[in-house]
């Protein structure tokens, strides 16, 4: 039944309503609904409809009807009518709804009476000559309260809920043959709080009185054990991400005990579970890297990854600098995996020397003796001195610096060296201030924002603590706010209110010009666009983790795409070019080269049929470090050999059959794009077909196995939080086994990706390339 707060029914006479195949869908829908909690309330239907009530709603332009709800009577929230049961379930049975207890929902056993209608002289009983179950006169004040609030004394759909055996229901009017049941509006010392309270004491004599529970799902010894570890390699390989206190919340234990499992504590994780988990995890890792005949050292967390006023509080800002002190160490072996080795906790930036020092140690002790096992090591900072002093000192090892980090440079270099962007940058930081920092256009801006776009807040402008060229991140996010909101600013300057202070302040005039200049979003536009696309690219490079022949390509498709941007934008490309290639000259390794030349992956077809390595695209300078690295790689004695051997490899190539079994692509289940079905071949080819390059063998299947970047297992601030504040050798001994134990877990999965970055994505709101298409929908 509909309570009087609920629209009443279309009339099915009407004309007009009958025309409409929707609102006679959702007349008949409701009809429906009304009819099954009519016979509900007289013992003929589900217990859940005591509370929901159906709901017709109208078009407010043409009155009809248009849709059917279903309102809660206990706290007025509405749902779909499409599962009445699955809405009961979600919201009433599973404490979702605030204003039902344990108290209103139905139970198999006989209810108590309840402690407060002992007392209670206002219930009256008005008896007829029928038969009737013994519990019918028992009713709850708590069910009284829910429906006096609900129905009004002229109600004539108001409900008496009983418990009994089952939920059974009265109709209170004197024209009704059921026997009735009323009583006054119950007033408690506490109001409507205290229904809550009562509502658990009634509870609580209930199970005094059947004090007798029904026990979980019964599981074996060895079920619990099994559940127990995968739980504890749960908690363990979300690094923080799940509070261990977590484990001792209410709701948690009292699934455990719904599923059959004992509780568990904090001790329980942190102990003996914890150390054995991390010797099994190191064990394997050590194993592995035994198997591997030569493997390369990545070291991340050098470079400050974050800027300090990237955090708006205290707390924030502590936590900003925390992965900064945490040097990850993994090793990459020659299948393509990685295992985690070790986190050294540096405490800030160091010196190039101590750097040094700390790469070197964790050679020795990744390799003992044998040193030479370890080809090179890649790292996020130190290329210049820590890196290059390494590879003067032992000259078979390959050292590189991350390529990430040679792309998001790169987007630093354009803010301090292209006018464009130093331009765009200052007008929109007078924008942005302008906007946020006056009080009556701020509140203009938000009106129309929150009527654009349907939401408030202001635009995001970088702290003044902040290098704006160096911390672009912060930057981006003020351009990506104009942008979106151009529509709502050029709404702004036209209000009639800010005309009116126009002619008081020159600033605003100034700032009003800027805004109604179309060039102004042209080159904003340009702006952004070019930091998207070096992002993307920078995205990309994190997630694929390229191996070093990948770096030339990288690069020239950086180039191509910096040419369409030039085109797209009406802008001279010499000025932006010579930033890709100063930084270019920066990041180049003679190492890119041999690998490029040396991997089979990128051999082309020539007239003749042949695949031959690409030497072509190099230039003269890139053939001569190609000869260069190949004779310091090989022994003294070996190096005419060495180099008689890239002559014929040159000229020959590989046979066609297995170059194009090198080269085979399928596509991507998850992203869609094709990638090469079989990404150690090209090592593989050079250990078997290709046996008979001895000298030049060696290099090769040393070379094309390296990556280009340092980034591997990321920490999440959770646990940065633990580490940071270190107060006892027992809790830094925790975080690193904890860390060691999500990292292995992690990279043998393959898996690079944060758990708080993906919980981010999650509440995008939006895309940019919506914002990028609606530029110049509105502009002056």
């Amino acid at each position: 039944m509909a309570s009087t707060n609920s629209l009443p029914p279309t009339d099915p006479s009407s004309s007009s309503s009958m025309e409409d195949p929707v609102a006679k869908a959702a007349n008949k829908r409701y009809e429906g609904l009304i009819t099954v909690r009519t016979k509900a309330t007289k013992g003929k239907g589900a217990w859940y409809w005591a509370h929901l009530e159906p709901v017709l709603v109208r078009n407010p332009d043409t009155n009809l009807p248009k849709a059917v709800k279903l309102k809660c009577s206990l706290c007025d929230a509405v749902f779909s009518a499409s599962n009445p049961s699955r809405t009961a379930s979600e919201h009433l049975k599973r404490g979702t709804c605030p204003n039902f207890s344990a108290a209103l929902r139905p139970n198999s056993s006989l209810s108590p009476l309840p402690i407060s209608s002992l007392a209670s002289p206002s219930v009256s009983y008005h008896h007829n000559h029928r038969k009737r179950s013994p519990s019918t006169a028992i009713i709850s004040p708590l069910q009284n309260q829910v429906s006096n609030n609900s129905n009004d004394n002229n109600n004539n759909n108001s409900l008496a809920i009983v418990e009994s055996t089952r939920f059974l229901s009265y109709s209170s009017h004197s024209n009704n043959n059921h026997a009735g049941l009323t009583q006054q509006h119950l007033v408690l010392s506490g109001g409507k709080d205290d229904l809550g309270a009562l509502a658990l004491l009634e509870d609580s004599v209930k199970k005094l009185k059947s004090p007798k529970t029904s026990p979980g799902t019964a599981l074996s010894k060895g079920q619990i054990d099994s559940a127990f570890d995968l739980l504890a390699d749960w908690f363990y390989e979300s690094c923080g991400s799940v509070s261990f206190s977590s484990l001792e919340h209410p709701k948690f234990r009292a699934f455990l005990n719904q599923v059959g499992m004992p509780a568990v504590s904090r001790r329980d994780l942190l102990g003996a579970r914890l150390d054995n988990k991390f010797h099994e995890a190191k064990r394997e890792s050590e194993a592995r890297i035994r198997d591997a005949m030569f493997i390369q050292v990545a070291s991340d967390g050098w470079k400050r990854k974050s800027c300090c006023c990237c955090y708006t509080n205290s707390s924030s800002s502590s936590l900003g600098g925390a992965e900064e002190n945490l040097v990850k160490f993994s090793v990459n072996l020659p299948n393509g995996s990685s295992v985690y080795h070790k986190a050294v906790f540096t405490g800030g930036s160091v010196t190039s020397k101590y750097a040094e020092e700390v790469l070197w140690e964790t050679v020795m002790g990744i390799c003992g003796s044998a040193v030479q096992k370890c080809v090179g090591v890649v790292s996020d900072k130190y290329k210049a001195r820590a890196l290059r002093n390494l590879e003067i000192q032992n000259h078979w090892m390959v050292n590189l610096s991350c390529q990430l980090q040679g792309f998001v440079s790169l987007i630093k270099d354009f803010s301090k060296e292209l006018v464009l962007f130093r331009t765009v940058t200052e007008n929109s930081l007078k924008i942005a201030n302008f906007v946020n920092n006056m009080s009556q256009v701020r509140s203009s801006f938000q009106k129309y924002r929150m009527q654009e776009l349907e939401c408030a807040g202001l635009i995001r402008v970088p702290s003044f603590k902040c290098n704006c060229s160096s911390n672009i991140a912060n930057v981006f996010a003020m351009l990506e706010d104009i942008l979106s909101c151009s529509k709502v600013l050029q709404m702004v300057v036209l209000d009639d209110s800010y005309k009116a202070i126009c002619v008081e302040d020159p600033v605003v005039s100034e700032v009003a010009g800027i805004v109604q200049n179309e060039g102004f979003w042209n080159d904003l536009e340009a702006v952004y666009s070019l930091v998207k696309l070096i992002r993307g690219m920078a995205h990309e490079i994190e997630v694929e983790r390229p191996l070093i022949g990948q770096c030339l390509p990288l690069w020239e498709e950086l180039r191509v795409k910096v040419k369409e941007w030039c085109t797209k934008f009406n802008l001279a490309e010499a000025p932006v070019l010579k930033i890709v290639e100063k930084r270019f000259r920066k990041n180049y390794q003679p190492a890119w080269s041999a690998a490029f030349i040396l991997d089979p992956l990128y051999l082309t077809r020539d007239a003749s049929g042949k695949y031959l390595p690409p030497f072509k695209c190099l230039t003269h300078e890139q053939e001569k470090d190609v000869d260069k690295l190949i004779t310091r790689l090989v022994n003294r004695e070996e190096a005419h050999v060495a180099l008689m051997e890239l002559m014929k490899w040159r000229s020959e190539g590989l046979e066609p059959l297995y170059a194009q079994a090198v080269q085979v692509k399928q596509r991507d289940p998850v992203t869609g794009k094709m990638k090469i079905a079989n990404p150690q071949s090209s090592r593989l080819v050079w250990e078997t077909c290709l046996s008979e390059y001895k000298s030049l063998g060696k290099v090769a299947v040393r070379l094309i196995f390296l990556h280009a970047t340092s980034c591997g297992f990321k920490c999440n601030w959770s646990l940065m939080k633990w580490i940071c504040h270190r107060h006892s050798r027992i809790g830094l001994e925790r975080a690193q086994k904890m860390i060691f134990i999500a990292a292995h877990s992690k990279l043998g999965r393959r898996d690079f990706s944060n758990e708080e970055e993906k919980d981010a994505e999650l509440f995008t709101i939006g895309s940019e390339d919506d914002i990028l298409n609606e530029v110049f929908a509105d502009a002056p």
